[in-house]
Formats: structure tokens, sequence, C-alpha cells
């Protein structure tokens, strides 16, 4: 497998419905990562982007067509199957951090790696040093509620690389904190997964920070084409 792409997205269909009837959302959307490739996902709000990043994370299950990670379909597999891909392969980043409030920032970061089976102490060490990385050292033991907007986000894109996932999925993650901060939080996002040579999918609605990723795809009539 190691020479499949990370991420491969064949004829994906996603509906949905409404009272309205039938809403076709994804009609066949296609979509390749590379190792170490940034894309950006610019699109309208309600286009599906989400949808999207939900279907290549395994999420959901596509209506039709197939996800493939690492070469391997997912349609087929159990839910077991899909949450072991998700754990070991895949690593999420949302606009809204989703830390665990009654936890420190080491253990936030530390969890996702014993989950997968990694030794606690293993884990606390890679988790402080992923923290120290994002210019978080001294702040290991503070709790969500202690750390600003900016930190927290900090926080959480630590997590999502804790188990050197091979695919990396961003919806808005600086959607939520201030211009400055949001470019410092993004430049040290961009640095980690070029350093890791993750494949990362990355939604913003941001054109300026859209500009600094390897290429920039959109959503058109349920298609992923070039923006």
């Amino acid at each position: 497998m190691s020479d499949a792409l990370p991420l491969e997205l064949r004829g994906v269909q996603r509906r949905f419905r409404t009272e309205a009837g039938e809403l076709p959302v994804l009609t066949g959307a296609d979509m390749t990562l590379h190792a170490g490739e940034i894309v950006a996902l610019v699109a309208p709000s309600g286009t599906g982007k989400s949808t999207l990043l939900h279907l290549a994370g395994l999420l959901e299950r596509p209506d039709g067509g197939e996800v493939f990670v690492e070469g391997q379909a997912a349609g087929t597999l159990s839910d077991d199957q899909r949450t072991a891909i998700r754990r070991g392969t895949i690593g999420f980043v949302y606009q809204f951090h989703h830390l665990l409030p009654e936890f420190t920032a080491v253990e936030n970061v530390a969890l996702p790696q014993m989950a997968a089976g990694t030794a606690r102490g293993a884990a606390h060490a890679r988790a402080t040093e992923l923290l120290h990385a994002f210019g978080l050292a001294g702040r290991e033991q503070h709790r969500p509620g202690k750390l600003s907007g900016g930190e927290q986000q900090r926080v959480a894109i630590a997590r999502a690389l804790a188990n050197r996932p091979r695919v990396l999925l961003a919806d808005e993650p600086t959607g939520n904190l201030d211009v400055g901060t949001a470019d410092r939080v993004f430049q040290e996002l961009l640095q980690a997964v070029r350093q890791h040579g993750v494949a990362a999918l990355i939604a913003t609605h941001n054109p300026e920070l859209a500009a600094r990723m390897d290429r920039v795809v959109t959503l058109r009539d349920g298609h992923v084409v070039p923006a």
C-alpha cells in the first residue's frame, strides 16, 4: 500500500432527503490527494464542503461511488474497520477545537494515541513534543478554558497529528480566530503538514490562505473542479 494515494474519491455521490424532496449535494465527485500535497477547498456555503470532508474522512458513507484510503476501498468495510482507519490514518481539524474541557492540553493530545494502543508514557511524550513544536511549552498542563482561542486551536492541530496520519482533513480550521491569530496558526499548520509529508485537504473561505496552498479546488454542480 506504500505507493497508493493517501486519498482518492471516485464518482462520489451524496443525496439528502428534505421536505421538498431529494437534494443532490455531490453528483459524481472525483479527486486525489498526493503525499505531502496541501489542497484548498474553496466553495460557497451550502455546496457540500463539509459533506465532502465527512465522506473523505469515513464519517459518512456515500450514496454512490467510492472512497479509497491508501488504496483500500472503504465502502464495504465494517464500521469498526472504518473507525480503525480514521484513528490511525486520518486526522481532523475543525473550526471549533472540540477539546475535552476536563483534560489538560497534553492529555487532549495523548488520548487519541492511547485509544489507538500507544502506551501512556509514549503518548504523553509525543504529545509534549507536538505541543512544544506549536509554541505551547509551559502550557501543557493547562485545561482548554485557561488557553486562548489560538492556543486551543494549536492543541487541536497537535491532536490531529498525534497518530501520525497520512491524511489531514480540516474544515475552516482558523475560521473562529481573529485575522492575526488565524494567520499565525495557519502558518504553523502548513509547516507541520509539510514537515510530516501529510496529504491535506483544507476547506477555507479565505482566498489569501487558499493561495498559500499547492492548489485550489471548488465544488460546482456536485463535482470537484479546479477553482
